[in-house]
């Protein structure tokens, strides 16, 4: 498991183009059955993916990582299928992932199994864990039964649905929220207006992207922002006080993920478009 720490943002105004990209993109998560994890200190949120190509994978982690027993003894977990049919089983009971399905894990759970069904397209787990106080169920979440909100429109090439998987108002977590948003074609700004949340840091995940295309995504404070060049399968770690937002050359989709303090979806402070520097 990789480890990544917070820096201060003042100290990231000085940072080179490597330097951001070490800090706050993880470049790599899927490899043939394997998984893989960054531990992030802001807000210990763990990502990773899962790529069980020719075998059952395990989800879990040494002590010295995670100081636990197992995996979710004090955590809980979202998880996201951004490729082939699959299966999660949690503690005996089995789960059919299909392409955006996704499943809440709650704490305690000792078993988590991720599967393909088809070694010639496998399933591609994405994951991200956060710590957890109280016990939910666990609970499938295919995409037909996710909260969608249409946002966005054509003229300003941000017509997108967000669909909310693990929120206040849906599915139940402690502090994990979690939801899927997808571009319509033709369409590539996300997020712009762009905003921060004080309370809460955010991981983005770009998956779907085509070809050689690639998603600038704008990060820093407001009147310092900085970009990475993500491309696909590539996440971006969202520090609380920066913004997060992104311009592709083509069409993609993204998975978002928050921890922190609350839960409220609308916590958030807006950022005029005329105060971005």
């Amino acid at each position: 498991m990789e480890m990544r720490y917070p820096s201060h943002p003042e100290k990231v105004k000085t940072f080179t183009t490597d330097q951001l990209r070490e800090e706050f993109l993880i470049p790599e998560l899927f490899t043939a059955d394997t998984v893989k994890m960054v531990y992030s200190h802001i807000d210990r949120m763990i990502i990773g993916g899962a790529l069980p190509q020719h075998q059952p994978l395990d989800l879990t982690a040494s002590p010295q990582e995670i100081g636990a027993g197992f995996f979710l003894e004090r955590r809980e977990l979202g998880i996201v299928n951004v490729g082939g049919e699959g299966t999660v089983k949690a503690d005996g009971q089995t789960y059919p992932m299909t392409k955006l399905d996704g499943l809440y894990v709650g704490m305690g759970t000792r078993e988590v199994i991720f599967h393909s069904q088809n070694p010639d397209q496998p399933a591609r787990f994405y994951f991200v864990s956060a710590p957890a106080h109280h016990t939910y169920p666990t609970s499938h979440i295919p995409i037909n039964t996710a909260l969608p909100a249409k946002m966005g429109d054509i003229g300003s090439s941000n017509q997108r649905t967000i669909y909310k998987y693990i929120h206040a108002d849906g599915v139940k977590s402690c502090q994990l929220v979690l939801g899927v948003t997808l571009l319509e074609p033709n369409n590539m700004w996300n997020t712009m207006p762009a905003h921060t949340h004080a309370r809460r840091m955010e991981v983005y995940f770009y998956f779907d992207l085509k070809g050689d295309s690639v998603v600038f995504h704008l990060m820093g404070k407001p009147d310092e922002t900085r970009h990475l060049v993500i491309r696909n399968e590539q996440a971006a770690i969202s520090p609380s006080w920066s913004i997060h937002a992104g311009m592709g050359t083509g069409n993609y989709a993204f998975i978002w993920a928050m921890a922190g303090e609350n839960q409220t979806f609308s916590d958030m402070d807006m950022v005029n478009m005329r105060d971005l520097r």
